[in-house]
Parts: structure tokens; sequence; C-alpha cells
């Protein structure tokens, strides 16, 4: 209903306007003789979609509906002198700066695409930090090395890892999965539990239990694959974010490094 409302005020003030001024090309409206140009609410609208907002005919009556009212508000603020306070002044103009700035990184972003080639370079010198290898492990955390090592005599004398996990384990997260830690880089653990992950051989388990900040560990290795890391295609949006935020940045140093700055 508010929607539909909106539609309805949207059109009876355009209506009201277009009837009493004639509105030249490329007008959406006009308010006390003022034109809104048509081209103003087009760029409302390529924003508006970019955000991934649908181009329909409600939309552009809603836009046009807010474009009307600021021109309203924005009148009135011009009548009460507005303009002229030393506050509103500042403001405007470090608005105004932050748009002529952004329009400068546009251009040079425009002007200075990064290639596919350059791309492929970047992801070349990059991907050599994914040929790591993953481990598949399990664990069970308890709080003491006496009940650590006990664990381990009852694991020597055949009682079932995964058993164990689900009956005394404090990570209740991998307890319930038997002490399933999943697929991952030793590095993503602490230091001392990743460094006698990646010691072990597959199969095995620590002899020895594991003193971390959480408490006492024995873990198994249950299997070791390398990792894959993302395709070109999969890496291609994210490097050009980060090759482009790099430019942009060169681009400014080398702008404050010729500035004379007193």
């Amino acid at each position: 209903m508010f929607k539909a409302n909106r539609l309805v005020l949207a059109i009876a003030a355009a209506t009201l306007t277009t009837s009493v001024f004639a509105a030249p090309a490329g007008t959406l409206a006009t308010v006390n003789g003022v034109a809104i140009p048509s081209s103003k609410a087009e760029l409302f609208i390529k924003e508006l979609t970019a955000r991934g907002q649908k181009d329909t005919p409600e939309l552009r009556a809603q836009v046009k509906d807010e474009l009307i009212k600021n021109e309203v508000i924005y009148q009135n603020a011009l009548k009460k002198d507005l303009a002229k306070n030393p506050e509103v002044q500042m403001q405007m103009d470090m608005m105004k700066q932050r748009i002529l700035i952004g329009a400068d990184i546009n251009a040079f972003v425009k002007a200075n695409p990064i290639t596919d080639s350059e791309l492929r370079k970047e992801y070349d010198k990059i991907k050599v930090n994914f040929a790591s290898k993953e481990f598949k492990a399990r664990h069970i955390l308890v709080p003491t090395e006496a009940e650590a090592n006990a664990i381990i005599v009852d694991l020597k004398k055949g009682k079932k890892f995964d058993e164990l996990a689900k009956a005394k384990s404090m990570d209740k997260g991998s307890a319930t999965n038997g002490g399933d830690l999943g697929w991952a880089n030793p590095n993503n653990f602490v230091k001392e539990f990743g460094s006698a992950l990646a010691a072990l051989p597959k199969g095995k388990m620590t002899d020895k239990p594991v003193k971390t900040q959480f408490g006492f560990h024995i873990i198994k290795l249950d299997d070791v694959r390398e990792a894959k890391g993302p395709s070109f295609e999969e890496a291609k949006g994210e490097l050009m974010q980060q090759m482009q935020a790099q430019e942009v940045q060169n681009y400014v140093n080398e702008l404050v490094k010729k500035a004379k700055i007193d």
C-alpha cells in the first residue's frame, strides 16, 4: 500500500508540474520552475541496479518521487540562506572534494586497466603458495597429562579412537564426530598442535600427549592430500581488486611525491 501511494503521488506531482510548466526535453519534472534532468534519475537508477535492485517502473517512480522531494527541500534550504552557513559550506566543500577524488580515481582506473596477461602473471607468482598439503586428523582433548596418557594406553590396547573421543574429549564440537577435525592445513592450528600433526606418519597417532593452551591432545592422522588452490578464474576477481588497489596507491603516492607541500 505504501509503495502504491508513493507511485500515485509521483504521477500526480509529475502531472501537476508538466501542466503548468513547459518542461525542456530530457526533463524528469519541474519544481517551482526548476527542471530536474532525466539524467539525474538515470544516475540514481544506475547506482541502485549496481547494488542488485531491478530496473522496474515501480523503482523509477520511487526515484522520481525522491528527486522531487529532494528538490523541494533543497529549494526551501536555499530560501533560508542555509548555504551561507559556515559549517554547511565546509560540509559542502568536503563532499565536493570526495566526489572529485572519486572521479579522479575512477578516471585513472579506466585509463589504466589491468590486463588478463598481468592478472595471469600475478596468479602464477602466488599459486606456488597453494602447493601445500592438507591433513585429515582427529583428536581427543583432556585437561591433564595423566588422563591423556591413560587414553593412549587404552588406544594401544585396541580401544577405538572415535569412541574414546566421544566419551572423554573436552572439544565437544569434534567429539560428537569421533574427534574428527576434517581437512585442514597444520598452520590453521596452534603451533604445538600443528607441528605435532605435520610430523605424524599417515595412520599413526601421537605416542605422547601434545600440550597446548587448551589442554592435552592425543592426535591421530587419518589421511593426507595435496591442497588444491583456487583456479585462475576463481581468483581473478579478487586479484583484479588487489592489483587495482595497488595501482591506485602507487598513483596517489606519485601525486603526493610531486606536490609542493610546506
